[in-house]
């Protein structure tokens, strides 16, 4: 009675591997020896495709933190100082590597302001460009408070 209880339990189990382990040729009956090589070759692949997957995972993951990294770096909102030494303003605009356009925009702020521009340059160190830009402006204090006030809104709204 407890041999036959074990042998439909075999029988079920072995049944049951059957059903789950994709067969080379479905046409013939397979020895359960090969059934048990079947399913341990079968569980083998499924664990390397598993740790590939995992792998391509990880390899997304990082580029994705990459990209959001990088896009964060090129989304910081910019930062500009002003200073007068007399009639030459000195500005100092750091931005993202993609924000070209607001050193052109702030060239032309300081133009239609009236002011001579005497030197741009700029240095880029990792994902900021540093723009500094001398002018000369008059001795007027307005000029350059005028000159801060359209930066600000142009940059900040």
């Amino acid at each position: 009675m407890i041999e036959r209880n074990r042998r439909n339990q075999m029988k079920a189990l072995f049944s049951k591997l059957n059903s789950v382990v994709p067969h080379q040729s479905s046409r013939e009956a397979i020895s359960r020896p090969d059934l048990i090589d079947e399913g341990t070759n079968y569980i083998k692949s499924l664990q390397i495709k598993l740790e590939k997957m995992k792998e391509k995972r990880s390899n997304l993951l990082e580029s994705k933190m990459s990209e959001n990294a990088s896009m964060s770096m090129g989304l910081k909102s910019p930062q500009f100082k002003i200073q007068q030494m007399g009639s030459v303003l000195e500005v100092v605009l750091v931005t993202g590597l993609d924000f070209q356009f607001m050193f052109n925009e702030t060239i032309r702020v300081l133009q239609e302001e009236g002011s001579d521009v005497a030197n741009a340059s700029y240095t880029v160190i990792e994902n900021e460009v540093f723009h500094t830009i001398h002018c000369q402006v008059g001795e007027s204090a307005n000029a350059t408070l005028r000159i801060s006030e359209k930066l600000k809104k142009f940059l900040y709204h």
